[in-house]
C-alpha cells in the first residue's frame, strides 16, 4: 500500500543552516502518526518541509506516491494537504462560521453540506457559530482551526502543536477530536510536545533528535519504552 505522505531521506533547512539530516517518515491511510522529541529537534521543520516552506537540499516529499518536493504552499494545500499552524490559525475578528467558510476557498461546491458535517464533528462550535473566533477559549479556537482546515476534502491533516498552552481538559478534548477526525477517514500527522497523550492516540510515532530519526515504533510501543519515557514523557506530562 502506498503511503499517503512520505518524507524520504530529507536534508533541509533555512538558508545555509541544515536542520533535518537524512530524515525519513511516512503516514499510511487511516493512520495517526506523531512526531515527538525535544525542543529544537526539527519537529515543526519536518512539517514545514511538506509545505515547501524551506530549502530541501536532498531527498523527496511524496503525496500518494507523487513527488511534491518544493511545491509552493498554496499548491500543496490545493492538492489536499490541510495544515493547522501552532499560532495565528484563525481569523479572530470573523465568526466561527465565517472562519469555516474561509477554509472552503478551494472547494467548488457543497459548502453548506460540509459545514453541517463540521458542526456534527465539533458540536461545541455549532452553538457558537455566530461568535467571533477571538472571543472563544484557546481549546475552542483550536477546534475552529481544525474545522477550518477540514472544510476542503483533505487527503491528510497536519497539526503543529495543537495542544500548546491548553488546559488539561482541553488537551483531552483535542486528542479525542483528533481520533474522531481519523474515524472519518482522514489520516493525521501531528507534531506535539505532550508526548504521552500524543502517543496514546497515535498508531505510530517517530522520535526526532537533532533533526534525525532516533526511534520509531507503534504509539503504545514508544510510550512503553523506558528510555523514551525517561527522555520525553516526564512525570505524566
Amino acid at each position: 500500500m502506498t503511503p499517503v505522505l512520505s518524507l524520504n531521506n530529507l536534508k533541509a533547512g533555512y538558508g545555509q543552516t541544515e536542520i533535518l539530516h537524512d530524515l525519513s517518515l511516512h503516514v499510511m491511510p487511516n493512520e495517526i502518526v506523531a512526531i515527538i522529541g525535544p525542543n529544537g529537534a526539527g519537529k515543526s521543520t519536518a512539517m514545514k518541509s511538506v509545505l515547501g516552506l524551506l530549502n530541501i537540499r536532498e531527498g523527496s516529499v511524496e503525496l500518494n506516491g507523487e513527488n511534491i518536493t518544493d511545491t509552493p504552499a498554496q499548491k500543496v494545500i490545493e492538492r489536499g494537504i490541510s495544515y493547522v499552524p501552532q499560532t495565528n490559525n484563525v481569523f479572530v475578528n470573523l465568526s466561527v462560521q465565517e472562519n469555516l467558510e474561509m477554509g472552503a476557498w478551494t472547494r467548488p461546491s457543497g459548502v453548506e453540506a460540509r459545514l453541517d458535517e463540521m458542526y456534527d464533528l465539533f458540536p461545541d462550535l455549532s452553538e457558537k457559530r455566530n461568535q467571533a473566533a477571538g472571543s472563544l477559549s484557546g481549546g475552542q479556537r483550536q477546534m475552529v482551526a481544525m474545522a477550518k482546515a477540514l472544510m476542503v476534502d483533505a487527503k491528510i491533516l497536519l497539526l503543529d502543536e495543537p495542544t500548546a498552552g491548553l488546559s488539561p481538559k482541553y488537551r483531552g478534548e483535542i486528542f479525542a477530536t483528533i481520533q474522531k477526525i481519523k474515524n472519518t477517514g482522514v489520516p493525521i500527522l501531528i507534531v506535539e510536545q505532550n508526548a504521552k497523550q500524543a502517543l496514546g492516540v497515535s498508531d505510530r510515532g517517530y522520535v526526532l533528535v537533532d533533526g534525525a530519526n532516533r526511534h520509531e515504533g507503534t504509539g503504545a510501543g514508544l510510550a512503553g519504552d523506558p528510555e523514551i519515557a525517561r527522555m520525553f514523557l516526564g512525570g505524566g506530562h
